[in-house]
């Protein structure tokens, strides 16, 4: 079972959480002037590494607040996680938060 460190409550069961996608995606600032292509690309094209991935995830059975997580698409080992607004932290080594 994979287990995810809420920074906010410690570390819980993956069931206890959502994931959001890729995290670290800014809004346009101008959405009126984008075009419908550049609009499409915004709302629906994302990365899909093989590797370290940023996302964003929510834990929906504890707290309800959002983080981000470095996770390996690969092995499924979370590396970190921090609040959203923090900078991100560096992988850290197995076992280590």
């Amino acid at each position: 079972m994979l287990e995810l460190h809420c920074p906010y409550c410690g570390p819980r069961a993956e069931s206890e959480f959502t994931c959001g996608g890729e995290g670290g995606i800014a809004r346009p600032l101008d959405t009126d002037a984008l075009d419908d292509g550049q609009w499409a690309d915004y709302l629906f094209m994302r990365r899909n590494p093989k590797g370290l991935h940023h996302e964003q995830w929510r834990h929906a059975s504890g707290c309800g607040r959002w983080f981000h997580a470095l996770r390996d698409t690969v092995s499924c080992r979370v590396h970190a996680t921090w609040k959203i607004g923090e900078a991100a932290p560096v992988a850290t080594p197995a076992g280590e938060r």
